[in-house]
């Protein structure tokens, strides 16, 4: 069985997540902004809402999911560059929509070459103050 590597799973992950997205009635704004060091992995659109999308994925062998949810690395550190992307992010693109916090989780079957198997959209996970809402 073929290993892959981080990148590669994560940028699965992501192009599943955007895809699911639009799917789901979102418009992509934007992929992989970058701000210094931060970085927004999707940014998407409804008529109400700007959403940034943090995308987490893992991988699992056969019909055992990990035990740890993805959304579980999205910690404090991460929620706070995720906001400060976002405020650097709406300094350029101006909008009028309210401004929200989504984790998107995947699911990828290794045995299958990266097949995703289950996707978790948790709309409204953290507000801009950085806590976790779940």
């Amino acid at each position: 069985m073929r290993e892959y590597t981080k990148q590669e799973i994560g940028r699965r992950g992501e192009r599943t997540a955007a895809r699911f997205l639009r799917r789901s009635g979102f418009r992509l704004v934007a992929r992989n902004c970058h701000f210094g060091k931060q970085e927004l992995d999707l940014v998407v659109k409804d008529k109400q809402h700007i959403v940034f999308v943090e995308v987490k994925t893992r991988t699992f062998l056969g019909e055992k999911l990990p035990l740890s949810r993805p959304a579980d690395a999205v910690d404090r550190a991460k929620r706070v560059h995720t906001v400060m992307a976002a405020m650097a992010f709406l300094k350029e693109y101006k909008t009028s929509l309210a401004p929200r916090f989504d984790v998107v989780e995947v699911y990828l079957d290794r045995e299958k070459r990266l097949r995703p198997v289950k996707i978790n959209h948790i709309p409204d996970a953290f507000g801009a103050n950085a806590n976790i809402r779940r």
